[in-house]
């Protein structure tokens, strides 16, 4: 621990260095803009950054990777919040609650609470990556593919079950996500998969595709049949208020931020997966679980707090064991080689100043963040002010173009107005979405785990239950999904009961 303390020392100068804090300062700007514009992701925007970051010296060029990377998962949830478009994929449970408290008129609160929740969570994060890295990343290396086949069929489950009133309706929203899953080619056989030989679907669907599809283009449709009056004013927040929700959002934090360091050790989840993972355990802890998704506060803090919570806490496997958790993580790692870093062991012994450096970077873009984001909050949230004859075409064109960015692919943008229209009779028919994108993220990672696990064990099913960590996964499985669906039952039966009984 000495150790520790001495190296970040010695890496203090490095990080506030003028260079270091202009690169930070506008990589954090940066990622809240790439954030902010549908299509866009922090893995597209650090991809662009790194070649100009040759001539650049280590920490300077690292401060401005950091940067962009929490800004850009901060990012995601203003158009979110707003517009009720995923800005990134991890903004997608900040839909639930932000949108509905935007409409109500509590924008500018929604947005304060996202960027808050955002700061602290990318604090936890770096510091566990600051302090607790070696340890943490053993974590990741217990997971065996057994272990990852449970907890994605735990995420599905708890998500399809759990956050529709009818689990038949969830259950078949994640049935058609599984579906998209699929799309592409086998990664086991090398199969083509439900391509209908056309060669823009062989490397499956875009998962901005999809979001953009499900979570924009269905209010533009109806802001475009049913144009409303915009409201001209954003109700104000007294200080009283804003107190108690403050400190009502503590337990939030703390539970939402452990959500997200643990879920970031763990490779090929991320913080789309992280943050509905905390929402949906801040609404089963909840005592009033009806509140959520028409506009809970918490509701917005749990999955921003959670999704950059994970975002140092995906380098912990990366920069100790070179084993990228995520894309972004994979890209970053990148960034590391360009500048001679080899991610491992040895980074900590031969290139303290510059690891330590950057992992400072992390810390402090964190509270850059929190500054630059109160200041942009004000001019944000008078997009709600904006006629919706305006609004609605605007959200086309850029959900269009966001989309068309990703591969230059007019396929892609058809493609998405399809998921667009699938989703507005979703919508209709009461069937919710989320189910569907998550069932897309975690279907993959379930069969693929499932097929390995039965090929490397050759003991059939069986091989599935032969460890604590699966068993373990298993039982949380079944109390999170058979319990309440057990009570849902019971008290139809019982209401059944008393309706019966006051007729006679």
């Amino acid at each position: 621990m000495g150790d520790v303390f001495q190296h970040i020392l010695d890496a203090l100068p490095l990080v506030f260095s003028l260079g270091t804090i202009i690169a930070m300062i506008g990589g954090t700007i940066i990622g809240i803009a790439v954030g902010a514009l549908p299509g866009l992701s922090a893995t597209m925007g650090i991809a662009v950054l790194i070649p100009l970051t040759f001539t650049m010296e280590p920490v300077v060029a690292l401060g401005m990777v950091a940067g962009i990377y929490n800004g850009a998962m901060y990012g995601g949830s203003i158009p979110a919040i707003l517009l009720r478009i995923p800005g990134t994929p991890a903004g997608i449970a900040t839909v639930f609650d932000g949108y509905p408290m935007a409409q109500s008129g509590h924008a500018k609160l929604a947005l304060r609470i996202s960027l808050v929740s955002s700061s602290i969570g990318s604090a936890v994060s770096a510091i566990a990556l600051l302090s607790l890295a070696p340890p943490l990343s053993l974590i990741a290396l217990k997971f065996s593919a057994a272990n990852y086949f449970w907890l994605a069929i735990f995420g599905l489950m708890t998500i399809a079950v759990l956050l529709s009133e009818n689990p038949v309706k969830g259950l078949l929203s994640a049935c058609f996500g599984l579906f998209v899953g699929m799309i592409g080619i086998d990664m086991m056989t090398g199969m083509e998969r439900f391509a209908f030989n056309e060669l823009e679907l062989l490397s499956g669907v875009n998962i901005i595709v999809l979001l953009t599809g499900l979570y924009a283009i269905p209010p533009a449709i109806d802001l475009a049949l049913s144009p409303k009056k915009p409201d001209a004013e954003v109700k104000a927040i007294n200080e009283e208020e804003m107190a108690f929700r403050w400190s009502s959002l503590i337990p939030v934090w703390i539970r939402s931020s452990i959500i997200g360091v643990v879920t970031g050790i763990i490779p090929a989840l991320g913080g789309n997966v992280a943050a509905l993972f905390a929402w949906n355990e801040q609404r089963r802890s909840d005592a009033d679980k009806d509140k959520y998704g028409k506009g809970a506060p918490e509701g917005v803090a749990a999955p921003e707090c959670a999704n950059n919570a994970d975002t140092a806490a995906t380098l912990i496997p990366a920069l100790t064991l070179g084993i990228p958790g995520s894309s972004v993580a994979a890209v970053i790692l990148g960034a590391l080689l360009v500048h001679g870093l080899i991610p491992g062991p040895q980074l900590f012994r031969d290139k303290a100043e510059i690891t330590y450096g950057f992992m400072l970077a992390m810390l402090v873009t964190s509270g850059l963040m929190l500054i630059l984001g109160s200041v942009g909050a004000r001019a944000f949230v008078n997009v709600l002010k904006m006629p919706t004859q305006l609004l609605a075409p605007m959200i086309f064109v850029m959900a269009t173009i966001g989309v068309f960015a990703i591969h230059n692919s007019m396929f892609e943008v058809w493609l998405m107005l399809g998921f667009g229209v699938l989703g507005y009779a979703m919508e209709k028919m009461d069937i919710p979405t989320a189910p569907a994108v998550l069932a897309v993220i975690l279907g993959p990672i379930a069969e693929e785990n499932l097929r390995r696990a039965l090929l490397i064990s050759g003991e059939g099913v069986f091989s599935l239950f032969q460890d604590v960590i699966s068993l373990l996964l298993v039982a949380l499985i079944l109390a999170t999904t058979a319990l309440p669906l057990a009570m849902k039952m019971w008290r139809r039966r019982r209401s059944r009961i008393e309706a019966f009984a006051s007729r006679d």
